[in-house]
């Protein structure tokens, strides 16, 4: 997501609050103010609302490490956790390759909620007042969060259950993401139906368009999550080599960028050059220069802006392309060299292999070359 806030790491795991996070944080601190069935003052309903909204995030903080903690045991690299208003998503780079793995990485997240309900209500027991009263209401949000979760609904921890005993019975991930991402989008049209019913029939608006949003939300996570497995599947058993753009020219270090721009990008079209003489010394892309003031291009070289040829991840023509895309995804790179014999032969970017993808689409290819 773009818009992120970086909190730092949690057992090496990045965590982000998404600026959409700060809303939710607000309406629910409000909420929490000002309907409190506890008779404090109002500093205190301060207090300890923003205490509880805190201590809930912190709850969705665990349950998403308990998906992540578990996915990387199983091999499954995370890139890290981001909090926005719809709650808590880890973004896990790659899906399990074994049905026992993902229905144990999908249920260890309602477990860790069951657990953190059951810490809120110990202390809620131990405690006394408004804060008492606040530790309740914790315990009850996590029950209902973990059993929110085992919906049935792809791609929710419940859909990833679901998913995971159909992989299991047909044997065949394809269908049985096909079949999760149809039952999601059911649910999350149940969820609209719900929203609208509620908003006409009991006019409680805040409600009726809180359900709404939910499932508008969960329908494009369903049909995005599908959409990602067919992506992956139509690049299955395809190499660098399919992909790869060989007619990347290479450009001189020394060029300024108005040199760059009016010689070879503007009659070319190209938005990316490799850069060196006798050996590869980094690449420049457009957006690189782009970054440069128009006025400072005449005294501003190739050599100034690119990317060192040290921080570049070279690719191989015969390496497999959805192993490729997981380390653009990983270094956030659009463009990767391909070194053949210690040489440079290309270049791969995303709009070519997107290219790629649309074409096989349109052509109506499923098999693999």
């Amino acid at each position: 997501m773009k818009g992120n806030i970086s909190l730092g790491k949690i057992f090496g795991i990045p965590l982000r609050l998404h600026y959409t996070w700060f809303i939710i944080f607000v309406l629910l601190t409000a909420s929490l103010v000002l309907y409190s069935p506890s008779p404090a003052s109002y500093p205190q309903r301060i207090t300890f609302g923003i205490l509880t909204s805190v201590l809930f995030f912190a709850s969705i903080v665990i349950h998403e490490l308990a998906h992540s903690i578990l996915a990387i045991h199983n091999g499954i690299p995370v890139k890290g956790i981001t909090l926005f208003v719809f709650g808590g998503v880890s973004q896990i780079t790659k899906e399990a390759t074994h049905p026992r793995a993902e229905l144990l990485i999908a249920v260890v997240g309602p477990l860790a909620s069951l657990a953190m309900a059951g810490i809120f209500y110990g202390l809620h027991l131990l405690a006394h007042g408004p804060l008492a009263a606040f530790m309740w209401w914790l315990a009850i949000i996590n029950v209902i969060l973990a059993l929110f979760n085992l919906i049935p609904g792809f791609p929710l921890d419940g859909g990833r259950v679901f998913r995971a005993i159909v992989w299991q019975r047909t044997n065949n991930y394809h269908r049985a993401t096909s079949i999760a991402a149809k039952v999601g989008q059911g649910i999350a049209l149940l969820f609209v139906v719900g929203g609208i019913a509620i908003i006409f029939a009991l006019k409680l608006w805040l409600n009726g368009l809180w359900l709404i949003f939910i499932g508008w939300f969960l329908y494009d996570a369903a049909k995005a999550s599908y959409q990602q497995v067919l992506l992956r599947d139509s690049l299955s058993g395809i190499t660098v080599r399919h992909i790869m753009n060989y007619g990347c020219p290479i450009i001189s270090p020394k060029l300024n960028l108005r040199e760059l721009v009016q010689g070879y990008i503007l009659p070319t079209g190209r938005n990316c050059f490799l850069v060196g003489e006798a050996v590869l010394e980094g690449m420049i892309t457009l957006h690189q220069i782009k970054k440069v003031p128009k006025a400072k291009w005449d005294i501003t070289t190739v050599q100034d802006v690119m990317t060192p040829a040290s921080k570049l991840k070279a690719a191989y023509p015969d390496q497999d392309v959805l192993t490729l895309l997981e380390k653009m995804d990983e270094r956030k790179t659009n463009y990767i060299p391909v070194i053949e014999a210690g040489k440079i032969i290309g270049i791969v970017n995303r709009e070519d292999l997107a290219r790629f993808v649309r074409t096989r689409a349109d052509l109506g290819m499923k098999l693999r070359l």
